[in-house]
């Protein structure tokens, strides 16, 4: 059952597995009427969605640094991120269900997040220092919608799985970035990108008109 917690999140310090139970069961019971994930998935629901976002906690400088969270869904990556760190998070998710859900998960949770029912490339908030996304789109999109968002010193952090190489390929053509890879504890074909440093190429900003 989606209760079952995985061995890497067996042992989460003070009131933080309470309040990522409480995110569960909220999940769960609203699942029945939006799809926030698969149905075939609630079983797995901590492995492969919890657990897999949880990875992306202890990358985010503490300070309560401020973070936007691409696509947030059903809450992964961002509102995982927002119940496990002090970070001041965006929560960007244009359906207006999945968007009235992550306000109702992040009180239940106890978490601080904004949320926004709007779509990414209408946004205009104050420049981030961490841009987040899992299973959203293809990272040369991701970079579009990053790079505005980011502050100068700001840096991505995307959950990707097996086409990891061909997207980073396909990017390169219009962006310069600093690439680290941190290969994921949760999947065997998972990768988590940090990416900084992010330009886009002169030829690719002639192209668009920038």
């Amino acid at each position: 059952m989606f209760h079952v917690k995985p061995e890497t999140l067996a042992d989460l310090p003070g009131d933080l597995g309470p309040r990522l139970d409480s995110f569960a069961e909220i999940l769960t019971r609203w699942n029945s009427r939006i799809n926030l994930v698969s149905p075939r998935d609630l079983p797995h629901l901590w492995d492969r969605h919890i657990a897999d976002s949880m990875q992306l906690a202890s990358l985010i400088p503490p300070g309560g640094v401020r973070l936007a969270d691409l696509g947030s869904g059903g809450g992964f990556p961002g509102l995982i991120i927002a119940i496990a760190t002090d970070a001041d998070v965006t929560l960007i998710e244009s359906d207006q269900r999945k968007a009235a859900f992550l306000r109702e998960a992040a009180r239940a949770a106890g978490a601080r997040v904004t949320v926004l029912a709007r779509r990414i490339e209408e946004v205009d908030i104050p420049p981030v220092q961490v841009v987040t996304a899992r299973a959203l789109a293809a990272l040369p999109q991701l970079l579009d919608w990053s790079s505005r968002l980011l502050a100068p010193d700001g840096f991505c952090l995307f959950l990707k799985g097996r086409n990891v190489d061909d997207e980073l390929t396909s990017a390169a053509a219009d962006w310069h970035m600093a690439v680290s890879r941190l290969p994921s504890r949760t999947n065997a074909d998972g990768t988590i990108l940090k990416l900084g440093e992010i330009t886009r190429a002169r030829h690719s900003e002639r192209a668009t008109g920038s």
